[in-house]
């Protein structure tokens, strides 16, 4: 089976609204060391030994574990990097239309997704919901944790501290600004499109 490839680093990156060059490079080297990382777990799991496959300890469940991990790192980050280059205008489409249906208005999912954003540990995400057929913002504490089943993320905020803490210090609300006003809600409009049945 033939490796993961990263996605090229996208250079509107390096022209964001006080989320500086540096960090943004910095941070799409962490993202290659998920892909990296994915690449050696996939190796690991196919040469692991099946039978001796426990909850407690085991070389499966080290890199079942670690896959899991890599692979919420691969996808997370390619949604943030995705939707970052933009002048964070709302978009008039069918992501806004759902978001008012869903959360009243736009003024209120914004308030919503910082409040989440300030909530977690490492990511909030806006995803659309197969079962509920709606738009939630949820949390996640680490990149495999807080999986909602039939759920599909179209807005992935990145909170851990390398997302921000070079240009902001430990001041996350001024991230959350810099991060919603470089948005390209016309990336995410196509996302929820592509989702949304």
């Amino acid at each position: 089976m033939a490796d993961y490839k990263a996605k090229p680093y996208n250079k509107k990156l390096d022209d964001l609204k006080s989320i500086s060059k540096e960090t943004n490079q910095a941070h799409y080297g962490l993202y290659e060391k998920y892909v990296a990382n994915y690449n050696k777990a996939t190796a690991d799991l196919a040469k692991a030994d099946k039978a001796s496959a426990n909850q407690i300890y085991s070389d499966y469940r080290s890199a079942a574990v670690d896959l899991t991990f890599a692979i919420g790192g691969i996808k997370n980050h390619e949604i943030y990097f995705a939707h970052l280059g933009g002048d964070g205008s709302a978009v008039d489409g069918e992501f806004k239309q759902q978001v008012e249906k869903d959360f009243g208005s736009w003024d209120n999912y914004i308030a919503d997704l910082k409040a989440f954003g300030m909530a977690a540990r490492g990511w909030a995400w806006t995803a659309w919901d197969d079962d509920f057929g709606k738009l939630m913002n949820v949390i996640g504490d680490a990149q495999n944790t807080f999986p909602i089943w039939n759920s599909h993320p179209v807005v992935a905020l990145d909170v851990y501290e390398h997302a921000y803490v070079a240009d902001f210090s430990t001041a996350r609300p001024k991230y959350l600004e810099a991060f919603l006003e470089n948005m390209d809600w016309n990336v995410v409009e196509a996302s929820f499109k592509a989702v949304h049945k």
